[in-house]
């Protein structure tokens, strides 16, 4: 039996955020979850895939945000409760379905889960999910601990259910990823996954007419979904001074950490909001009322701020109201217990002494890297030995996209999943240069076959490079629809990438092992010689498994690892294994009496042989 299906004892388990959710989701009764991965919200799937079928509980990786939302709508229109989950730039992919689903709403518990992820720590924007919510007109949850993330997912069904609309439980990294005691209830007994649908299309099939009568239902549930927030113990009070916080989510840690260090325990009243859309105006009125000044501390951008002010400007409260400004709670990145003491200090006139930076011994430095043996390394080198600096790289969302790092260089224009391709062929409109596009194979699925559909209808003139390894590699090896190897041993995938660029109308296609250094160089010269004749979009797919994966599925050991021959090593090194690949299991030292040499770390090395293919003077090694 898994962990997180264990029955409740009177100690607590110990669980990071995600697991919390998974934990109350359970308990819940969901019987359908849906996702595609997204740090930091990956581990919530990855629980789910673990123990699914032994829990009766339906669980996918959908192929993007947007799929999952709408199946996990499907079934809760069926009376099953589901959840979804997703990092905050996926609530972008899903936005279309979820701000629709908002107005058809739901007939079970529908929770959607959306980690945001301040510091962009993972992601290539800050963004704030709140907006979503309050732009949907949704109810949203924010918990601040493992502990507050388990109950509220409780909670969230509860709320969906009663109001008959999705709810969002919205985390931040720090939530997701921290670990604390939880204090596991029981689990609901094992349902069927089935439903029943009730045909009523004049309610569900959004066409305007049903669109503008839904909007009316929408507003009117919002009103009472207000009614609710009013009265929900999420929000809550601590304190009796005359100093007012109002705060929610991890912030309210923050908080507490400063209020204990500046020692003003007794002077400040703190209103810990866990339910923050719809905004509980009475609870903020009631709390302003007994305070002489309020700070609002918050991550990323002021809505919570927004909403005190109006409810100040409303009640017409003549109180000083402060939050995001200069000196003050910070809108860019995470927060801190140092960020925020700092703010009430400043904004409070409590006395505050900068404290001295304790020099901490230095960490080794581990820039961000592609791994050893990593096919996409093998990519990227045949292509710019063959393509060259001229060519422009657009490149996606991935671990290859480390690719934009010395020595590759290999990414030169990226904003967001898919945009690899579509970029390219406007890129291919208005320059005289080769574009060579980059996307892996998870992120083909997930947004790249549109931009594909749409190059080929509009002759756009590019190169598409699929980088398959086989898995979806950056979020921890999750499957996708063309996987070939599993934990379980190979399968037949069952979606084959190369008959679907072909199906999508590309002619001119071609499948390379990448670390075979010479074979791909000579086809991705008969490709760029087709190019200048023929134009059109051409795809190079470099086929090459996940080499962690591959270990970790076929326990494969090494058997070969590749040094420095001997003869290399008389005389001073060139050093272009380094300078043009740029594995980290190369090691330059510096000889006895001047010069440098590369090495090999045996440890490090993965055996990939192409170091080897470049450099007469790299010879394998059996281990």
């Amino acid at each position: 039996m898994h962990e997180l299906l264990a029955a409740a004892t009177d100690k607590p388990q110990f669980l990071l955020g995600n697991e919390a959710i998974v934990r109350g989701a359970v308990e819940a009764g969901v019987r359908v979850v849906a996702a595609y991965p997204g740090t930091p919200s990956s581990e919530i799937i990855d629980r789910f895939f673990q123990f699914g079928s032994e829990a009766g509980i339906y669980v996918e990786y959908s192929t993007n945000e947007k799929v999952s939302m709408e199946v996990a709508c499907a079934a809760a229109i069926s009376g099953v409760r589901s959840l979804c989950a997703m990092k905050h730039v996926g609530l972008n992919v899903a936005a279309d379905a979820f701000m629709t689903l908002a107005g058809v709403g739901v007939k079970a518990g529908m929770v959607i889960v959306v980690a945001d992820d301040p510091f962009l720590h993972s992601s290539q924007n800050e963004q704030d999910t709140r907006y979503y919510a309050k732009m949907a007109g949704v109810p949203m949850l924010e918990p601040a601990t493992p502990e507050e993330a388990y109950r509220m997912s409780i909670e969230a069904f509860q709320i969906s259910e009663r109001f008959g609309v999705p709810c969002l439980l919205r985390t931040s990294t720090r939530v997701n990823h921290c670990r604390g005691p939880v204090r596991v209830g029981t689990i609901a007994d094992t349902m069927a996954v089935r439903g029943v649908f009730n045909k009523d299309p004049f309610n569900l099939v959004v066409i305007p007419a049903v669109g503008r009568k839904l909007r009316l239902v929408q507003l009117e549930r919002i009103g009472k979904i207000k009614e609710h927030a009013e009265k929900s113990p999420l929000n809550f009070t601590v304190g009796n001074g005359g100093l007012g916080i109002i705060t929610s989510g991890i912030s309210w840690l923050h908080v507490q950490d400063a209020v204990r260090s500046l020692g003003i325990g007794d002077k400040v009243k703190i209103l810990k909001l866990g339910f923050t859309n719809p905004s509980p105006k009475a609870v903020i009125r009631e709390f302003l009322s007994g305070v002489e000044k309020a700070l609002v501390v918050e991550e990323i951008e002021p809505v919570l701020e927004e909403a005190v002010r109006l409810v100040a400007q409303e009640s017409k409260i003549n109180i000083e109201i402060a939050g995001k400004g200069p000196g003050l709670v910070p809108r860019e990145f995470e927060l801190d217990a140092a960020k925020v003491k700092r703010a009430m200090a400043t904004f409070f006139g409590v006395p505050f002494e900068q404290p001295e930076a304790y020099a901490a011994p230095g960490l080794p430095q581990r820039p961000p890297t592609l791994c050893p043996g990593c096919p996409h390394r093998a990519t990227y080198y045949s292509v710019k030995q063959v393509f060259g600096e001229e060519a422009v790289y657009p490149s996606d969302i991935g671990c290859y996209t480390l690719g934009v790092l010395p020595p590759l260089k290999m990414a030169d224009f990226l904003i967001c999943m898919g945009s690899g391709v579509s970029t390219a062929g406007g890129f291919s409109k208005v320059l005289d240069r080769p574009v060579v596009a980059f996307i892996g194979d998870s992120t083909f699925f997930h947004a790249g076959i549109t931009g594909l559909v749409n190059a080929v209808a509009h002759d756009h003139r590019f190169l598409l490079v699929i980088l398959d390894n086989g898995t979806t590699a950056m979020t921890g090896h999750q499957p996708h629809p063309g996987v070939e190897l599993t934990l379980a041993g190979k399968v037949e995938p069952k979606v084959s990438i190369e008959k679907l660029v072909r199906g999508c109308g590309v002619k001119n296609v071609a499948v390379v092992n990448p670390l075979q250094v010479k074979k791909t160089q000579a086809v991705l010269r008969d490709i760029k010689a087709r190019m200048n004749e023929t134009g059109g979009v051409s795809v190079l797919i470099a086929k090459s498994p996940c080499p962690l994966f591959e270990m970790r599925a076929l326990k494969k050991k090494k058997k070969i690892v590749f040094e420095v021959a001997e003869s290399a090593e008389s005389g001073e090194s060139c050093k272009r294994c380094v300078v043009e690949l740029g594995c980290p299991a190369f090691a330059v030292t510096v000889r006895e009496g001047g010069g440098e040499i590369v090495g090999i770390d045996e440890a490090l090395c993965n055996g990939c042989s192409v170091c080897s293919q470049i450099c007469d003077g790299i010879k394998p090694k059996r281990v």
